[in-house]
């Protein structure tokens, strides 16, 4: 009997040590290697500052800055830490009057505005998405040309120039990374 408890204890000793010590020390020198920045977190520097990620959402609400999607992250909004979805269904009051609120803000910043995309006024599955589709980004062009004092062609371009197309041309849809344009506006217009 005391040799299979023996055995047991090498096996589970060894494991431990391969599986626990071995295996991510590995994983964590080969990411470091060969992907550094997503390994750290995809972070965008800006005059020595990180200014955030190219992977999680920021709250932007000034009117001189592009908006991005709602946050469904408690209780501090784009909590990588506390990532997940409302779980919000299509008949679920709260999200009616989350997406009421936000077309409202939306509005009160620029009342041309008529239809505010669906993305502007929903979650993300994962409640942390950095980036808005190209018609969210448009409907914002007029107020953010406004408070920064641009035209509104010299924002099409800029939100054109960061827009991605569909991931190996087949994959999802075009979109903006919202903290990437903000950037360029700041360069633009400090």
């Amino acid at each position: 009997m005391w040799n299979y408890l023996r055995t047991a204890a090498v096996v589970l000793g060894g494991m431990t040590v391969l599986t626990g010590v071995v295996y991510p020390l590995a994983v964590t020198l080969l990411a470091q290697a060969v992907f550094p920045g997503p390994a750290n977190g995809s972070l965008v520097v800006r005059d020595g500052k990180t200014a955030g990620s190219d992977l999680i959402g920021q709250p932007f609400s000034k009117p001189e800055y592009f908006w991005g999607r709602l946050s469904a992250t408690s209780p501090v909004p784009y909590n990588a830490a506390a990532s997940s979805g409302s779980n919000f269904g299509p008949r679920h009051p709260d999200l009616a009057k989350n997406a009421k609120d936000r077309t409202d803000a939306l509005k009160a910043a620029d009342p041309s505005i008529d239809a505010v995309p669906v993305d502007l006024v929903t979650t993300s599955g994962s409640g942390l998405d950095p980036q808005i589709s190209p018609a969210a980004a448009e409907v914002q062009v007029r107020r953010v040309a406004a408070a920064r004092k641009l035209t509104e062609e010299q924002v099409r371009e800029l939100v054109r120039a960061h827009t991605d197309d569909r991931q190996f041309g087949v994959l999802g849809e075009s979109r903006v990374n919202v903290l990437a344009l903000n950037l360029a506006l700041d360069a633009v217009t400090p």
